[in-house]
């Protein structure tokens, strides 16, 4: 026989003395436990036992779970709740969704729906099995007891892969998220996991509202807020979303390194690893069409350079180009006279002479000729699928924004010029301006495994 007294039991009414804690209490530090071993893996585990760490959770996970069957019979009516929370939220501690984990959640919320904690668990329980509108109804039904970071966010993610009948209803999830994703981080502004969260929004954003450049540095304050948190800088999707990010800011090396970092981080994840192949894979595009000018034969590139007329310049003709209200000089300058940064005041003018794909299909990318046989690669963002330039195409492009790669990793060097155009009706081809039809309303984002 057992008595309670002050959250105690008294085990054996023949010595008064011997005083057991409060399973819960147990439980409690011990799922703790197993969730500190987790999320700081790393601090205990060199990068090299990464291959091991999916195995070291899960035996943890099985040690936690026994100490459940020793507390067995203690789930009473004033615990029960609690017991199948935490008991789920052990189960809940790998990556694959566990059928126990969610029938202990749904039984600890049907018996306490006031039990935030459940309801979180219960709706990243259903996102793992791709249950998106259960995850949605979790988090949901959580608030109402109490605002709190983790609904949340999750909410954010749940928003970005909701199905949505409509372009403008997608673009309002996105929103949504990123607004989702911004209070999650008000409440607690030292959690890298929201700060990731945050920045996988803006990414989100980038991808389906504006493929604009002012998105990409929220993204990366995001990031790099995260990483000060010791949990979230040990998350391969944190630097596998990164990594895209960079890769669209055309920080071409550190995109690189960060794709390898998640693979360390998880080596049996293969999707940063195929990532930084097509990334490497892409660059030498890039370069090997600079050295070769598109590998057009000779005589063919000395007609299509013969073949350049400032006609073809359209409105950018003549010095000047009207924009609004407002008159704006343009110096026609060689490719070899830019300068890195934006060029103020000047445009260029060549032949397309090759386009190079990308496995993301963004940014656009071709090569260009000028009158002095200058290649230089250009990025353009925001295009329309199905459109683009063609090989031959004569292209003006004001102001451009230059820039110079220079640099190195593992067998492969890089030594290169590009120009990054931020939106296709700036541009002027074969002396049109190219109408609003040619850019990009919604841009879809193809993440899986991101939050």
């Amino acid at each position: 026989m057992s008595t309670i007294i002050d959250d105690k039991i008294v085990a054996g009414a023949q010595d008064p003395n011997v005083v057991k804690e409060d399973p819960i209490v147990i439980l409690t530090e011990k799922v703790k436990s197993l969730y500190f071993f987790r999320d700081h893996y790393f601090e205990n585990h060199s990068i090299e036992n990464a291959i091991n760490k999916h195995i070291d959770v899960e035996n943890e996970m099985k040690n936690t779970l026994a100490k459940f069957d020793e507390c067995k019979g203690y789930e009473i009516d004033g615990a029960r709740a609690k017991y199948y929370y935490l008991k789920g939220k052990t189960f809940n501690v790998v990556d694959k969704f566990t059928p126990q984990a969610e029938e202990l959640l749904s039984k600890a919320v049907k018996l306490e729906p006031k039990l935030i904690e459940a309801w979180n668990e219960l709706g990243e329980c259903y996102w793992k099995n791709d249950d998106i509108q259960q995850a949605k109804n979790c988090f949901v039904g959580a608030l109402p007891h109490g605002k709190n970071k983790v609904s949340l966010r999750n909410l954010s993610m749940v928003l970005r892969q909701e199905v949505a009948s409509t372009k403008e209803q997608k673009i309002k999830n996105i929103q949504q998220g990123v607004e989702y994703a911004r209070e999650a981080v008000s409440l607690d502004p030292s959690d890298g996991i929201s700060w990731s969260i945050l920045g996988n929004a803006y990414l989100s954003s980038f991808f389906t509202i504006a493929q604009n450049p002012s998105i990409l540095r929220l993204c990366m304050s995001a990031y790099l807020q995260a990483e000060k948190d010791v949990i979230a800088k040990s998350n391969p999707d944190l630097h596998h979303n990164k990594a895209m990010t960079l890769k669209y800011q055309e920080e071409y090396k550190l995109a690189l390194e960060s794709f390898h970092q998640a693979s360390l981080l998880d080596p049996t994840w293969d999707t940063p690893r195929d990532k930084q192949n097509e990334l490497l894979k892409y660059l030498n595009n890039v370069q090997t069409s600079i050295n070769t000018k598109g590998s057009i034969k000779p005589k063919k590139l000395f007609q299509m350079i013969q073949s350049l007329n400032q006609k073809h310049l359209g409105p950018y003709k003549g010095g000047s180009y009207t924009s609004g209200d407002k008159c704006v000089k343009l110096e026609l300058v060689h490719l070899n006279d830019l300068v890195p940064g934006i060029n103020l005041e000047k445009v260029v003018f060549g032949k397309v002479v090759c386009w190079i794909q990308d496995s993301d299909s963004v940014p656009f990318a071709f090569c260009m000729v000028d009158e002095d046989k200058t290649c230089m690669a250009v990025t353009l963002y925001n295009l329309a699928k199905g459109k683009g330039v063609t090989v031959g195409d004569s292209v003006a492009i004001p102001e451009p924004f230059l820039t110079k790669h220079n640099f190195s990793y593992l067998d492969n060097n890089f030594e290169f010029k590009s120009i990054r155009v931020e939106t296709p009706v700036v541009l002027i081809v074969n002396g049109r301006k190219l109408g609003l039809d040619q850019q990009a309303n919604v841009k879809m984002s193809t993440f899986k495994k991101s939050n």
